[in-house]
């Protein structure tokens, strides 16, 4: 028999899998459980010290570029027992997504983000087409209460034309995915405080002599 919380995660999943086929992306309102919104915003008020200047890049190559990203981040680490809830949940949906899509998903790497009043992320790829392993991006957000006015939304854009195609406020539990080397997107700047949690499923990029993704 299947629970009734089994069917709702299958309910989700299968609607982000129609989007993605469908249109490449979905935003989403409260489409975060409850359970994997109170772990990360566990993990988020336990990283303290652990933010760091977010660099672009990768690398020996990443570097600081206070004109593109101004926001400090913390790595999710996979061990720590705190972010089992979220790992388990991720690892579910990327073997959904594989079996209803063939995406070829193999890992998952997450952080969370905050961002300082005023701070932002100029319009951006998450991948290059052909010159990076991630397929599939996946943001959501930890602010309660917030409203419209103060900024801090998610801007998503139309690959070809550049129009506008989502303006996401970044309210605790909505939950955006789409496809990695398709849509340029950037996050505007805001008047308060804004915590956030930016996920990349990836595609196994390793070669002989070359392991990827990197530990």
């Amino acid at each position: 028999m299947t629970s009734a919380g089994a069917t709702d995660k299958e309910d989700l999943f299968e609607q982000i899998a129609v989007a993605l086929e469908t249109d490449g992306l979905l935003a989403l309102p409260n489409g975060l459980p409850a359970e994997i919104c109170a772990c990360l915003q566990q993990l988020n008020e336990c990283a303290g010290a652990d933010f760091r200047v977010a660099g672009v890049g990768r690398g020996h190559e990443q570097n600081h570029n206070r004109d593109l990203r101004r926001d400090r981040i913390a790595w999710i680490d996979d061990a720590d027992p705190l972010a089992a809830p979220w790992h388990s949940w991720t690892n579910d949906l990327r073997l959904y997504l594989n079996r209803r899509l063939f995406l070829g998903l193999f890992s998952f790497e997450s952080h969370l983000a905050v961002y300082h009043p005023g701070d932002f992320y100029r319009t951006h790829l998450d991948a290059f087409r052909g010159e990076s392993n991630r397929r599939l991006s996946l943001v959501t957000y930890l602010n309660p209460d917030w409203q419209p006015g103060q900024g801090g939304e998610l801007m998503i854009y139309h690959p070809q034309t550049g129009a506008p195609l989502q303006k996401v406020m970044p309210v605790l539990g909505t939950l955006v995915v789409f496809l990695s080397e398709e849509f340029p997107h950037e996050v505007l700047p805001a008047s308060r405080e804004r915590h956030s949690v930016a996920g990349w499923f990836r595609v196994n990029g390793s070669t002989l002599g070359q392991v990827d993704p990197p530990a």
